[in-house]
């Protein structure tokens, strides 16, 4: 059975004003034409009143200055910012894992390993040596953790996550299904200078091309997370070659993102879907990066810099640029290049008109020089 909240328990919890029966309890939320009685209808918006009158809501979240009685309702909650309200009802609401406290039987635990008193492990998850689990953690089925690797208090990692050896995770971590932290990074050198190498100090000429064999470089410093940092599904953290890779306090990062091996990332920054970043990059605090970015290894990105989807940036950006386009370019610059571009078309059909225009100029000047020739001979 659902847990059910009052409607003064939720607006005490978003710091809301309650208009109407403050005793109704709702035990979900819905978009308000999908809302069933039981649930509060999150109509945040004047554009959301049509599908309360469709849906079957008693009490919703409504935008200021609607007015309760005219929509129906018997309840509402109003709040200064309806989407910071919204983080607010959805952790309510959630139920979370059913994760049962202690250690799953099927779980493989080192006896070196320590585990916090609240921790629950599910099933087949697979604990190495010398690690060390923070109190209250909850790990999902077949999620496997490394030797030596510690992840702090009130962890979520979902299941089939896999964190490598050597791995430090801060408080409050929630990692979605299949992430994987720590794995070696992508570091491979040759005997002599490669041709990747060549080209990068000539920017394209290469004076002989040879044959060439790449050698491993290990991965030996592992990965630094800090606290209340979040990792969505089939995230990728590479871990150091020396030093470790870090993620700072307060980040996101969404599905299917990069993060490749010595990279320094600050805090409370933003990473949105199949976002990468190269070896050996710097990227500043609040950095956010819409999906699909790319980032060139061994550059700096400074704090405050946003990116729009698709941009890539191959050179350093500094603090509170914001950017767009491959390659990266101010956002102001990249739409007006654009607006260049379209029109394009319409300039080379004015150049042609031009050109003919100026052809038959010459063309009737060099005919006027001819017969003025004639009349001077005669």
């Amino acid at each position: 059975m659902r847990k059910s909240f009052s409607i003064t328990e939720i607006a005490e919890a978003l710091g809301g004003q309650v208009e109407g029966d403050n005793t109704l309890r709702i035990t979900g939320a819905a978009e308000p034409r999908m809302a069933g009685p039981d649930d509060l209808a999150l109509a945040m918006d004047p554009k959301y009143a049509n599908g309360l009158a469709e849906g079957k809501a008693r009490a919703a979240l409504l935008w200021e200055g609607a007015d309760r009685a005219e929509l129906g309702l018997e309840a509402a909650i109003f709040v200064k910012r309806p989407r910071l309200a919204m983080a607010g009802v959805t952790r309510a609401l959630d139920p979370g894992p059913g994760i049962a406290p202690g250690i799953h039987p099927a779980a493989i635990v080192d006896a070196s390993s320590e585990i916090g008193p609240g921790a629950a492990i599910g099933a087949f998850v697979v604990i190495g040596a010398g690690t060390r689990i923070g109190s209250g953690a909850r790990i999902a089925d077949h999620v496997t953790i490394g030797a030596r690797t510690v992840i702090g208090a009130d962890a979520l990692i979902h299941s089939g996550v896999r964190i490598g050896a050597g791995v430090t995770i801060g408080d409050r971590f929630i990692c979605q299904p299949n992430a994987v932290i720590g794995a070696d990074g992508f570091s491979f050198v040759t005997p002599e200078k490669s041709g990747v190498e060549e080209i990068r100090e000539s920017l394209g000429d290469r004076a002989q091309i040879r044959e060439q064999r790449w050698t491993r470089i290990h991965s030996l410093g592992g990965v630094e997370i800090g606290d209340d940092v979040e990792f969505g599904a089939n995230v990728t953290v590479d871990a150091g070659t020396i030093r470790p890779t870090r993620v700072g306090s307060g980040t996101k990062i969404d599905n299917l993102c990069m993060v490749g091996h010595n990279v320094t990332i600050g805090r409370d920054c933003l990473f949105a879907s199949q976002t990468g970043v190269a070896g050996s990059t710097k990227v500043g605090d609040r950095v956010v990066l819409g999906g699909q970015c790319g980032v060139s290894d061994n550059i700096f990105i400074g704090d405050d810099v946003i990116a729009g989807g698709g941009t890539k940036i191959y050179t350093n950006a500094p603090a509170g640029r914001v950017l767009l386009g491959a390659p990266a370019l101010k956002m102001e610059t990249h739409v007006e290049a654009w607006k260049n571009i379209r029109r394009l078309g319409r300039l080379f059909a004015q150049v042609a008109e031009l050109r003919d225009a100026v052809t038959r100029i010459g063309d009737g000047a060099a005919k006027g020089g001819s017969d003025a020739d004639i009349r001077t001979d005669d």
